[in-house]
């Protein structure tokens, strides 16, 4: 999915007051998986659509989206892949990104 289509549905989302919050690449320093601009919408039942790199780093931008979308309050989230249990020997990628993200709509359960 390119970025025009993440965006339509990022629109079609927030129209439809459905609980979702939308992930953008700000900054990369070093080999990671996506380029700056790159766009995810994370859902609050767990649907994504796009991608900014997959595995354990997307897999934390997801968690943290969850709570943007609860609370309402955007957040900056900087993924390092060079280091931790996940990435003990660098991983493939090996770099840093950080990840702005907002809320599309607030969950109101």
């Amino acid at each position: 999915m390119n970025e025009l289509e993440i965006l339509e549905q990022a629109i079609f989302l927030k129209e439809r007051k459905e609980p979702a919050a939308l992930a953008t690449i700000i900054v990369k320093k070093g080999s990671v998986p996506r380029n700056l601009g790159s766009k995810m919408i994370i859902m609050r039942d767990g649907k994504i659509i796009g991608t900014i790199g997959g595995g354990c780093g997307e897999g934390e931008v997801i968690e943290r989206a969850f709570d943007v979308i609860d609370t309402g309050i955007p957040c900056k989230h900087t993924v390092d892949l060079t280091k931790g249990l996940f990435y003990e020997d660098g991983g493939i990628c090996g770099g840093i990104f950080e990840v702005f993200i907002e809320p599309l709509t607030v969950n109101k359960e």
